[in-house]
């Protein structure tokens, strides 16, 4: 019995252990919106150089936001923005100032602009984002969205 016992309080200390490092995935649409549904506008070029919001990643991050919008609303955003700020996916984050100051939103949407311009569908870039892909992202010397 004593064994028994011990079992099962190893295999519960194991469960929670892993419960507290297998953090669910941040909201996303799995769908991108419907036809004619209007999105939320990411804040302009102009508007983030009013806010004094001018590095290079901030600005080319807002234009892969604008560029790809139906598709930003599909990803995921690592920042756990879904907890702390409402946000529904990662287009949330560049529809006010949130994005900008934010490494992880600039980063990932960086990586979903570039991964959509190699051809990459919605699901494969969210795999990539799930993966941890977009930390390879140089911010420093960010692609430009063109």
């Amino acid at each position: 019995m004593k064994h028994l016992l011990a079992v099962f309080a190893f295999i519960f200390a194991v469960s929670i252990t892993h419960a507290q490092y297998a953090a669910p995935i941040p909201a996303y649409n799995s769908k991108p919106p419907a036809k004619g549904e209007v999105l939320t506008p990411v804040l302009s070029q102009q508007q983030l150089a009013e806010m004094g919001e001018t590095a290079p990643a901030q600005k080319e991050a807002y234009k892969a936001a604008a560029k790809v919008p139906a598709l930003m609303t599909q990803m995921p955003c690592y920042c756990y923005c879904d907890r702390n700020h409402g946000h529904k996916n990662l287009h949330s984050c560049f529809e006010g100032s949130h994005g900008a100051g934010c490494g992880t939103c600039i980063s990932e949407a960086l990586y979903t602009y570039k991964m959509s311009k190699k051809g990459w569908s919605a699901s494969m870039i969210r795999d990539g984002i799930i993966r941890g892909d977009w930390k390879q992202i140089d911010l420093q010397h960010p692609d430009p969205v063109n």
